[in-house]
């Protein structure tokens, strides 16, 4: 899992999407490697931590699960700023949660720093039989918007920590050539020695080389 007690970098990173298409659930899956099958919808605003090791660097991870019920949706708004990467979470079943995607990317860049990482993230795969969104249909549209794109289980681990993974590179690589420019207090340097660690191997997930 790693350690939260050294880093040399903290990235704030958002969840958004719908309510029910397990948000909450992704986040402890990466964060605790657990999943509540009693998941109850999130009210205001959570969030945890996780320390990883990419690229010989010591990055925390501070990642924010936003409401995704309509009404809670001003109050979380604000945790969008200062984020520098995003996790967007539909549910494969339900294209309903598929169809609100845009707005919800509307939303995020209206408050959030203009080169954010986002990720359209395909959630649920372990009910592939009840799919409703074609993985081709979301890989059209990740590529139009310039997204990255992964589809994940929560609940059997499948490509979690890729997403979270292949996100934090991307971001650590915009800080590094100082395309996150508004002083973001979600993309923080701390300095100091850089930790001997084995560099995690990049994945590179659709749609967007990182």
């Amino acid at each position: 899992m790693g350690s939260d007690e050294a880093y040399n970098f903290v990235f704030k990173v958002v969840l958004i999407g719908e309510s029910g298409v397990g948000k909450s659930n992704l986040l402890s899956r990466f964060t605790k490697g657990e999943f509540d099958h009693k998941s109850h919808t999130t009210i205001g605003v959570e969030f945890s931590t996780r320390t990883v090791q990419l690229q010989g660097f010591a990055i925390k991870a501070q990642i924010w699960d936003t409401a995704g019920l309509e009404r809670y949706r001003a109050i979380t708004s604000a945790y969008y700023r200062g984020a520098v990467g995003a996790l967007l979470v539909y549910d494969i079943t339900k294209h309903v949660t598929y169809e609100s995607v845009e707005r919800w990317l509307k939303e995020l860049y209206d408050h959030a720093d203009p080169h954010i990482v986002v990720m359209l993230v395909g959630n649920k795969t372990d009910l592939a039989s009840e799919r409703s969104v074609p993985t081709e249909e979301a890989i059209d549209f990740a590529e139009k918007k310039g997204l990255l794109f992964l589809e994940t289980s929560a609940l059997d681990s499948t490509n979690v920590e890729e997403a979270f993974n292949s996100v934090l590179t991307e971001i650590h690589g915009k800080v590094g050539s100082k395309r996150l420019t508004r002083g973001c207090i979600g993309a923080v340097s701390l300095g100091g020695q850089v930790p001997r660690a084995n560099a995690m191997e990049e994945r590179k997930p659709c749609c967007r080389n990182i």
